[in-house]
């Protein structure tokens, strides 16, 4: 049962033109920038808003077609939807919150709404849990209780917005990792926004990039990364982006910077660097390096295998090295290094 969703919606300024198929027992992994629209297509999705032109549906079931006078509201859905609050309701029990989720929907299992609650609660490890309120859970116990109740009541369609944006980096690991196996033993299609790369990478099989209303890149992580198509996908798996031309193996930047680059590739391209590629000295350093350039550190910061240098001048790059490298070269805000980087490290695409 595939979710297809092919078609346009313009909400204030956003005009969103969208093309997604997420197929069953698969995740997609929806990015983008503040403003692009991701809150916007879980909403149409949910129900919440409307397409102005094209279709939703899930399997054979129709939930939007505007030319055909068709929209299907959200109780009749079958939709599980974990929004980036859990929002549980403060006056009902965990067990009555989730019992709630059951309720929305007919249930003919067999079972009390509050029976399923209590399995549901065991489920995401709250066992004995169902009598507390709201108020006596932490961040990730309230999270898990919000899950509980998007699973329970069994939809054919699950929603999640930025399910881990309201966890403290203490639990979000350990809820990360209960998300990923609830996903997998999820039956039907699966979307999941988030603006965390690592969450994406772990959580989706695919990833779609959303950027001003469209999608401008979709594919496995691997894909994206080896050959991203603008900026915000390179800053999302930590690689620098230029935009330029190529020509007698040269690529040209807009302002006339040029790096020496490995293709037989001519005209518009793209070229991603990874910032490890790039080596950082204090005096112009001899040997094999093709490009070599002279620019000025503006930040240092920290990184999970050590520090990201951002340089300025005529090639503005990211450069990743170590802490013992920012002492022995002094790396510091308007200190000036040398920069070297090899033709090879320099992957170009076609723009």
């Amino acid at each position: 049962m595939t979710l297809s969703l092919h078609g346009t919606l313009r909400r204030g300024a956003l005009e969103l033109v969208v093309a997604l198929d997420v197929a069953a027992g698969e995740t997609l992994a929806l990015v983008g920038p503040n403003g692009a629209g991701k809150s916007t297509v879980v909403q149409l999705l949910a129900g919440l808003l409307r397409l102005d032109a094209g279709e939703l549906r899930l399997g054979a079931a129709v939930f939007d077609a505007p030319t055909q006078g068709i929209l299907l509201p959200p109780e009749e859905r079958r939709v599980g939807y974990l929004p980036q609050e859990p929002l549980l309701f403060p006056h009902l029990s965990v067990g009555d919150n989730v019992a709630y989720g059951v309720r929305a929907y007919e249930n003919g299992r067999g079972a009390s709404p509050r029976m399923l609650a209590n399995a549901w609660l065991q489920r995401v490890g709250l066992d004995g849990f169902g009598d507390r309120r709201p108020r006596e859970l932490s961040g990730g116990q309230a999270q898990r209780v919000a899950l509980a109740r998007a699973l329970a009541p069994d939809p054919a369609l699950l929603l999640l917005d930025e399910p881990l944006s309201a966890v403290d980096a203490s639990a979000r690991l350990l809820l990360r990792q209960e998300l990923q196996r609830h996903l997998r033993a999820f039956a039907g299609p699966r979307v999941v926004v988030t603006h965390d790369p690592v969450d994406a990478f772990v959580l989706g099989d695919r990833i779609a990039v959303l950027e001003q209303g469209r999608i401008v890149q979709q594919g496995t992580a691997a894909a994206i990364g080896g050959q991203p198509r603008s900026r915000y996908t390179a800053d999302l798996v930590g690689l620098n982006f230029l935009r330029g031309n190529v020509h007698d193996s040269v690529f040209t930047l807009g302002d006339g910077a040029h790096l020496v680059v490995a293709t037989t590739h001519e005209g518009p391209a793209i070229a991603t660097v990874h910032p490890r590629a790039l080596s950082l000295f204090r005096e112009r350093p001899s040997g094999s390096p093709r490009n070599v350039w002279l620019a000025e550190v503006l930040a240092v910061e920290p990184a999970l295998a050590g520090r990201r240098v951002a340089l300025g001048g005529a090639v503005p790059l990211v450069a990743e090295v170590t802490a013992a490298a920012v002492a022995e070269l002094g790396l510091a805000p308007g200190a000036r290094v040398w920069i070297a980087c090899k033709a090879t490290e320099v992957q170009v695409a076609p723009a």
